[in-house]
């Protein structure tokens, strides 16, 4: 049996780099948001051994370096399972575009794997897998509105922010994280290392007390209602806590570095805001870039002046936790 299921991939509503820690990553603030652009992962196990990973798309690994393949190793043995699995991607996001798809892929190759089994590991079990292959992997074990810290790798549900139209741009550009972060600490290396660390320590406590401050100030839901008493058919100020939130002035870091290095994608994200976007921002390191849009035909209007001056643009929307989990599976559970 093959299982088939939907890769979702996410953006970063603020990203805020800390001091760099002694295991050699950086201490990391930021909300994550799943988003419905997708990539399909198949996956099946037949007779024999070892993993095979299949992908159109060149730019993908097919070997041990890929985040499936990684995880799917790891999953069997931690099933004590035979068989030879056969994972099929088929990619629609971009590669190095900061939208978390290698990761993607791993943790719906994991749950894929549990289902064409039949197994089920427990959920320690599941994040201890997902943290060994990557830094991001454990949000969308989660999905929704999610907080990452540590290095990314802890993940906290946040309460679910509702849909909201989303434009992803993805310009023909390939960022490099470990670049990026490198880039990042060539540009404070001019101030006192205890300086330094002081003023990454501070930047994490800002963006704590912002985010601690946005919750309280949500009111609780009521019966029947989401976060800021806003009904579950849609109808009220449904984008309320996103715009409470973006007012708060949260930033993605990565901007700083990322832009001087790319002109080009900080002249995106102005288009965005030209266009109406309440809210545009680097996704992660980049080069993707989104706007948020308080409805539909304006997202659709802004994606039609990106893609006229040559970059690609795709409206999608916001998932929150439950239209994530409803619409991961594509067919075989």
């Amino acid at each position: 049996m093959t299982v088939t299921v939907r890769s979702f991939a996410k953006i970063n509503l603020g990203l805020s780099i800390g001091p760099l820690r002694p295991d050699g990553f950086h201490e990391l603030r930021t909300v994550y948001q799943t988003i419905a652009l997708h990539d399909v992962i198949r996956v099946q196990v037949v007779r024999g051994t070892g993993t095979e990973i299949r992908c159109q798309d060149p730019r993908v690994p097919i070997d041990s370096s890929n985040t499936c393949y990684r995880i799917a190793e790891r999953a069997m043995a931690a099933f004590k399972a035979r068989g030879r699995v056969i994972i099929e991607i088929e990619k629609q996001l971009p590669v190095q575009g900061g939208l978390g798809g290698a990761s993607a892929n791993a943790v719906a190759t994991l749950l894929a794997l549990e289902h064409a089994l039949k197994k089920q590991l427990p959920g320690p079990e599941r994040l201890r897998i997902s943290t060994e292959v990557g830094s991001d992997l454990p949000l969308f074990l989660v999905g929704g509105t999610v907080l990452g810290v540590g290095h990314g790798e802890e993940a906290y549900p946040l309460p679910d922010l509702p849909a909201a139209p989303c434009v992803v741009a993805t310009p023909d550009i390939g960022v490099s994280t470990p670049k990026a972060f490198a880039a990042w600490d060539a540009r404070l290396c001019g101030a006192h290392t205890e300086l330094t660390a002081l003023t990454a320590s501070d930047r994490m406590l800002k963006f704590g007390r912002v985010l601690s401050a946005w919750l309280i100030s949500q009111p609780k839901a009521k019966s029947g209602k989401g976060l800021s008493g806003v009904s579950a058919s849609g109808r009220g100020r449904a984008e309320t806590p996103l715009l409470d939130l973006v007012r708060t002035g949260i930033e993605n870091d990565f901007e700083q570095v990322v832009f001087p290095q790319y002109p080009e994608l900080r002249e995106v994200k102005s288009v965005l805001a030209r266009a109406g976007a309440f809210y545009a921002s680097l996704s992660g390191s980049g080069s993707a870039l989104y706007g948020l849009f308080k409805n539909r035909a304006a997202a659709e209007k802004a994606a039609a002046r990106l893609r006229r001056s040559g970059v690609e643009a795709r409206v999608t929307t916001t998932l929150t936790r439950r239209q994530y989990w409803r619409k991961f599976l594509v067919s075989g559970f």
